[in-house]
C-alpha cells in the first residue's frame, strides 16, 4: 500500500520535562518540489500537547498528511514482552506507558523508566549498570546493517544521543492522537491506513542527511540544506532566507526526504517487516 499524501511532514523531537522545549521543530512541503516551511508553534516554543492539538486540527480537513517523527514508537519485545505478555500489541504498550505517567503533564515519558516495576529494564544514569540488556528492535538493527547509522537502543537514557525519554514521549502522544482521532490517524506498520486523513511514521533523520550525502554531521548552514534539498529532489531556499536551529534543519530536511521517498513501494514493505514488527515493535520508515 502507497497512500497519496498531499502534505509532508517532518518532526524533530523532544523527551525533556518541563513546559516547553527547544528540541521540537515541525516543518511541512506539500507534493512536488518546493521547499519545505516551519510550522511555527502557538507560543514561543513547542510543546507536546500544542503538536497533538495541530494535528488534531488538521485532520478531516480534506488533505491527505504523512507525518514523521523522530523518535521510537515502541520498546523492544524482549524487554515488553516479559510486561505484557508474548502476544500484547503497541496499543497496549501505548496504554500501559500512559497508566504509568497519568500524572505528568504533557506527556513526558520519563516516569515510565523510573517507576520501580521498570526501571532496572533501563540505563538511566552514570556508568553502564552490571546485568543492563541493551536491547535493540529488528529495525535499528536493519538500520545498522543498511550503513543508515545507529539508532541507539530506546532502553538507554543516558548520553546526548540517548532516544528513550523522547520515545516514551512519543508513545504517550500517538496514544492520545489514536483516542482524539480514531481511524482517522493511521500509524504504520500497526494500522491499516487506507481510509486515514493522517499517516504517521517513525524517522531517523540521518537516513535522509546520509541519502542526501551529507554525513553525520548536522546540517546548519543554508548551502548545507539546499545541498540536502537538491538531492531530495527539493527546491532550494532563497538566500535571504532566515536562519535556523540544529533542530529546525532536521525537521526541514526530514519533511524532504519523506516526500523524496514515500512514492516508493519497497519503503512501505520492508524486507524485515515480520509479523511482530508489525504488531509490537514497528519500523523506521526508509529503512529496506
Amino acid at each position: 500500500m502507497t497512500p497519496v499524501v498531499n502534505c509532508f511532514v517532518g518532526v524533530d523531537w523532544s523527551g525533556a520535562t518541563g513546559s516547553a522545549y527547544s528540541g521540537i521543530a515541525v516543518a511541512e512541503c506539500p507534493r512536488g518540489t518546493d521547499p519545505p516551511v516551519l510550522v511555527r508553534p502557538p507560543g514561543r516554543r513547542w510543546r507536546r500537547a500544542d503538536f497533538v492539538d495541530w494535528v488534531t486540527a488538521r485532520a478531516g480537513q480534506g488533505e491527505r498528511l504523512l507525518i514523521g517523527i523522530d523518535c521510537a514508537f515502541a520498546l523492544p519485545a524482549a524487554m515488553a514482552g516479559p510486561i505484557l505478555g508474548d502476544s500484547y500489541s503497541v496499543s497496549a504498550l501505548w496504554a500501559h506507558i500512559d497508566g504509568i505517567c497519568a500524572d505528568v503533564e504533557d506527556y513526558y515519558g520519563g516516569a515510565f523508566a523510573e517507576h520501580h516495576a521498570h526501571a532496572p529494564l533501563f540505563w538511566r544514569s552514570g556508568p553502564r549498570p552490571a546485568g543492563f540488556a541493551e536491547h535493540h528492535r529488528a529495525t535499528e538493527q536493519a538500520c545498522r546493517a543498511a550503513g543508515f547509522g545507529a539508532p541507539e537502543s530506546p532502553l538507554k537514557l543516558v548520553g546526548a544521543r540517548q532516544v528513550g525519554k523522547g520515545g516514551l514521549a512519543g508513545m504517550r502522544v500517538l496514544h492520545a492522537l489514536k483516542q482524539r482521532l480514531g481511524d482517522d490517524f493511521a500509524v504504520w506498520p500497526f494500522d491499516p491506513s487506507e481510509s486515514a486523513s493522517i499517516v504517521c511514521v517513525e524517522l531517523y533523520p540521518r537516513l535522509f542527511m546520509r541519502m542526501a550525502g551529507h554525513g553525520n554531521t548536522k546540517v546548519r548552514t543554508p548551502d548545507a540544506l539546499n545541498r540536502c534539498f537538491a538531492a531530495l529532489a527539493t527546491s532550494s531556499y532563497p538566500k535571504n532566507h532566515e536562519t535556523f536551529s540544529d533542530h529546525e534543519s532536521d525537521a526541514l530536511v526530514a519533511a524532504a526526504g519523506l516526500r523524496f521517498i514515500a512514492d516508493d513501494r519497497a519503503v512501505w514493505s520492508p524486507s524485515g517487516l515480520d509479523s511482530l514488527a508489525v504488531r509490537a515493535e514497528g519500523w523506521i520508515f526508509g529503512v529496506t
